[in-house]
């Protein structure tokens, strides 16, 4: 058969494989690109979202933390100072907004991926693991405002720049990670497990209510989680804060032996000093967090359509 007596279905086909390529190289380019956008989108407005909830929850609830910090550093019987509650609120704002921004700006994106990634029945391994991986994130700049804020509570400095100066000159700058690996231990299992149980019972919510939530809704069962994360995770907490606020004296040698140095001295109850304080701080934070999160959420969300509705008519 030559070239001339081609029959037209297979000319047909062969012109329509020669345009088939391109059209699908197009399609898979686009949907890369959405995912990439979509992906920045979601990173950037968890970013927005979770440091207005971070702001708002430790202006709100600073004093609390500060006593919580003052019973956990004090040894034996000692007493507690009730002035300067706000000692270092500025300086740790200044820590906070970033932290939370990153926290929840990887969280988010890490979520979906691990959503989709994971089957459904084990949606509670991806809100664990994603919790983990935006605290490890977070923790660059979470651990040296810790530093830096514990050390004003406990009266050791007047101010947050004068705090970061001394600790350097003094300790080196190892110094503002000081109990980094304490706060490791601490965190990562609290942002793994307070975000798993907020997901976790929201779905429940849902189902049950055959609805999405409202803000109060929202806001309890963000209280209900920081509760009983916050309990269980105390001695964590006592160890962490003795390892930070200790300085250059150096008093505990690592996690271990902070907590044999803390149980010989002042018995095993002392690793749960500040449980209420922490417990209380965490759970109305934890209300607080969630709702303003959630919130700044559907305000960002309801804002996409008219913004992609305004480039659509610029377009136009």
């Amino acid at each position: 058969m030559n070239a001339k007596t081609v029959p037209p279905d297979t000319l047909g086909y062969k012109m329509h494989s020669s345009t088939d390529g391109p059209e699908k190289i197009l399609s898979s380019a686009s949907a890369r690109e959405d995912k990439r956008v979509d992906f920045l989108r979601i990173l950037f407005e968890g970013a927005i979202a979770g440091g207005a909830a971070g702001v708002v929850v430790e202006t709100a609830l600073y004093p609390i933390d500060t006593i919580k910090t003052r019973l956990q550093a004090v040894h034996g019987g000692g007493k507690i100072i009730l002035k300067g509650l706000y000692s270092g609120l500025a300086g740790n704002l200044a820590g906070v907004l970033p932290a939370s921004a990153i926290f929840i700006g990887v969280y988010e994106p890490t979520k979906q991926k691990l959503l989709k990634t994971f089957p459904e029945n084990l949606s509670a391994l991806a809100h664990l693991a994603a919790g983990a991986i935006g605290g490890a994130a977070s923790s660059i700049v979470r651990v040296p405002t810790e530093v830096v804020k514990q050390r004003m509570q406990t009266g050791q400095f007047s101010s947050a720049p004068d705090a970061v100066r001394l600790i350097v000159a003094k300790e080196g700058f190892k110094g503002l990670y000081a109990g980094y690996g304490s706060f490791l231990l601490r965190d990562l299992p609290f942002d793994a497990i307070q975000f798993c149980i907020y997901e976790q019972l929201r779905i429940g919510y849902k189902l049950a209510a055959q609805r999405d939530l409202n803000d109060p809704e929202n806001a309890i069962i963000g209280a209900f989680a920081g509760v009983i994360t916050g309990a269980i995770t105390t001695p964590l907490d006592v160890i962490k804060t003795r390892l930070m606020v200790q300085g250059s004296a150096h008093q505990y040698k690592g996690v271990f032996n902070c907590v044999k140095t803390i149980i010989r001295e002042e018995g095993t109850p002392a690793l749960l000093k500040g449980m209420g304080p922490r417990v209380l701080w965490i759970g109305i934070g934890g209300s607080i967090f969630f709702g303003v999160l959630e919130r700044t959420k559907q305000m960002l969300a309801q804002r996409r359509p008219m913004a992609q509705s305004t480039n659509s008519i610029k377009l136009d």
